[in-house]
């Protein structure tokens, strides 16, 4: 048979068998479709599920930081004020979660539309999940629980509190320092957050930071600067011919567990702040921020250790935890872009600035009992500003922006509140109580009765 003929007996039988075929495929597609359907709703769900496990896992980790900071405070400070440290640091974690529930979250992000402010309007009503009569559809176009979301975003609000519990340590009243958070956690974070994570004008412009070195961790730390400011050094801290007299921590193992717990939050911390885990790209994404974030902090370890060594040939633990934690806050600022070399670089980096600083502050006589000031701030602007480093899409100019925006903003907002409570019911308590220690002369409860009056209550 010739290749001529071959080809008239196919294009026949193509003739003859096509409009057969086209009406079994017109068929056969309202089937394909409908099995598809099931397929393509079973894969939503599965990634709203994803997601709302990340927000929960995430927020229990960051809340679990909570301890930690509890327990860094209260291995830091002397014998006699830990139980005030123990106290302040769960009562923080719950008004800030009532505050941020009654008006935080709607001021964060409800309507804030590219501006400086979300909505006045009170109490955040959770979606109505599990409930009879829920618009499931309308649930799964958000891809994930609105429950989540909002438990996620609220125990970073307690964690910019613990910051300034820290610093205030040993000399604050309880209850002018609770009034403190109540505005903090219930308006002052929520505004300034509403301008990044709220869609607000920084977000607009270009500012970039992930996990929150400037939203959640510099806000914490001018809040304690401003307060160290007016609040003054503890008795006995600074002497008249400049020396500074040491006031050793009650417990380093306690201090090293915080530092630990803190550690395993901050997984929580950075890598929920992926915000997503329903495709394989999101999971890659988050390991990688698991990676970088681990990486960072160890290069604060290691590097404050060597600085330690060199410049004053000892490591002093507390030191040491505190370029943990520095190396930490500075990867918070952009944990995914980094590789891991880079992510030792920001990490280490940060830890030197607290090495640096801490001695610094001593010298103008700003009385930070946890090294937080150096940590929190000075470390989330550095890991604010080196995100151009890594992420192509912002700007220096532009991270500078909104470091300035957020330190004024925090800074002089901050300053005003402790001013008018400082002239309304006082913040500092007496010369006497503080001698005797907050335990005893604030609360009632000492944390170890049985050493008494020793050496290590002074």
């Amino acid at each position: 048979m010739s290749k001529t003929t071959l080809a008239l007996l196919v294009g026949a039988a193509t003739l003859v068998a096509g409009p057969a075929l086209a009406q079994d495929a017109a068929a056969t597609a309202p089937a394909v479709a409908e099995a598809a359907a099931p397929a393509a709703a079973a894969a939503a769900d599965t990634a709203y599920i994803l997601n709302t496990l990340l927000f929960l896992i995430g927020g229990f980790l960051v809340m679990w930081m909570a301890a930690g900071f509890a327990m860094l405070e209260a291995g830091l400070v002397r014998t006699k004020n830990v139980s005030m440290q123990s106290l302040k640091n769960i009562a923080l974690y719950a008004v800030a979660g009532i505050m941020y529930w009654l008006i935080g979250y709607n001021l964060m992000y409800t309507g804030v539309d590219g501006g400086y402010i979300g909505s006045f309007s009170f109490v955040y009503g959770l979606d109505p999940v599990g409930l009879e009569g829920a618009d499931t559809a309308a649930l799964l176009e958000t891809g994930y629980s609105t429950g989540s979301d909002w438990f996620f975003q609220m125990v970073f609000v307690a964690t910019a509190a613990s910051i300034v519990s820290g610093t205030l340590a040993e000399r604050i009243k309880l209850w002018p320092f609770m009034m403190f958070v109540v505005v903090l956690t219930g308006f002052i974070y929520p505004i300034a957050g509403s301008w990044q994570w709220g869609a607000g004008w920084l977000s607009e412009m270009g500012f970039s930071d992930f996990a929150g070195s400037t939203l959640v961790h510099s806000v914490g730390g001018w809040a304690a600067l401003a307060g160290a400011l007016l609040l003054g050094a503890r008795k006995g801290k600074y002497g008249k011919d400049g020396l500074v007299t040491p006031m050793p921590a009650s417990s380093i193992p306690l201090a090293t567990l915080g530092t630990f717990i803190l550690w395993l939050g901050w997984f929580g911390f950075n890598g929920a702040s992926q915000l997503a885990m329903g495709t394989i790209a999101d999971v890659s994404d988050v390991s990688r921020i698991f990676a970088n974030t681990n990486m960072a902090a160890a290069a604060g370890v290691v590097t404050a250790m060597v600085l330690l060594q060199i410049l004053y040939k000892k490591v002093d633990v507390t030191m040491v935890l505190n370029g943990a934690l520095a190396g930490l806050v500075a990867i918070t600022a952009e944990p995914l872009t980094p590789t891991i070399a880079q992510s030792l670089f920001i990490g280490g980096v940060g830890a030197a600035i607290v090495v640096f600083a801490v001695p610094m502050l001593d010298k103008l006589k700003i009385d930070d009992v946890v090294g937080a000031i150096p940590v929190h701030l000075m470390a989330g602007i550095w890991g604010t500003m080196i995100v151009p480093l890594t992420n192509s899409g912002t700007s220096y100019m532009t991270q500078l922006i909104g470091v300035a925006a957020y330190g004024a903003f925090t800074f002089v907002l901050s300053f005003i509140v402790w001013m008018i409570l400082k002239s309304t019911v006082g913040i500092r308590v007496s010369e006497e109580e503080e001698h005797l220690g907050l335990d005893k002369a604030e609360i009632g409860v000492e944390a170890y009765p049985e050493f008494g009056q020793g050496s290590q209550r002074l």
